[in-house]
């Protein structure tokens, strides 16, 4: 892997950890695209610099990290469930990343739900007389949680997943997206771990170029996250999810087109 190829997936990456159209998968499909080998590092590297993307949650919503106890107990209830699931199917986990068609069979059929999510879920106002959820309870946060298991799936979205199940518990829109990002952080730091723990278990090492690779990736994800969270939310807020559900469907309907083409990714 080159510092071109790293600083293309941190790009992908850092603008599309936080919108509904699955960062792992765009990853993947770009890895293809650029010809990069699906080596130890290479998958290591993906998952590694999600830490990056991430982070700067901590930066644009720092204050809301100082708010009660009963904030990290919520994320740690939803975070639970995809730590067991994570777990015990860890090994065909790791074999679905290598699959560019399960990405573009779960980026349509993702795209497709996405199209009538706001139909489903109307938000209430206090305008009309309804009670709109800001913060999810103990119970919602559980539900949340489980709703992010779909996500091991490449081409699901951990975002897209987090966020309809907050919907589904009747949170707006706004608050749903920001508790899958508070969410994000546990889930994602625990995948990183797990899988550099995975990688030193198998006999992999680190040499010190591959230690700047990842270091690099993980400041460009950084610094273009902190853009794509403001303007995400923003336009869930105004416009919903319609939009990300119509490019899902496009993308992952050209993957499968190609595939079944048998276009060798690879090549182009």
């Amino acid at each position: 892997m080159t510092y071109w190829h790293a600083l293309l997936l941190a790009i992908v990456e850092g603008i599309t950890e936080f919108l509904p159209v699955s960062s792992t998968g765009h990853m993947i499909i770009a890895s293809a695209l650029l010809g990069i080998p699906a080596t130890a590092f290479t998958k290591l590297y993906l998952v590694v610099i999600q830490l990056g993307a991430i982070l700067s949650v901590l930066v644009v919503y720092w204050r809301r990290f100082f708010q009660s106890f009963d904030f990290y107990l919520k994320l740690l209830v939803a975070f639970l469930p995809v730590v067991v699931v994570g777990l015990t199917l860890k090994k065909y986990i790791d074999i679905l990343l290598e699959s560019v068609t399960t990405v573009g069979v779960m980026l349509l059929l993702g795209g497709i739900v996405l199209l009538f999510v706001d139909k489903w879920f109307p938000q209430e106002t206090v305008e009309d007389g309804g009670h709109p959820t800001t913060t999810p309870n103990f119970r919602q946060a559980l539900v949340i949680g489980v709703f992010q298991c779909l996500a091991v799936v490449p081409g699901v979205s951990r975002s897209a997943a987090t966020i309809i199940g907050g919907l589904t518990q009747k949170l707006t829109r706004k608050a749903a997206a920001e508790f899958a990002f508070f969410l994000a952080m546990p889930t994602m730091a625990a995948a990183a771990a797990k899988d550099l723990l995975d990688f030193y278990q198998d006999g992999g090492r680190l040499t010190g170029a591959d230690v700047k690779l990842i270091l690099f990736g993980n400041v460009v994800a950084f610094v273009v996250a902190l853009l794509a969270i403001r303007l995400f939310i923003g336009f869930v807020t105004k416009f919903g999810f319609r939009a990300f559900g119509i490019y899902r469907i496009i993308v992952g309907g050209i993957l499968l087109v190609m595939i079944g083409l048998g276009i060798d990714l690879q090549l182009l």
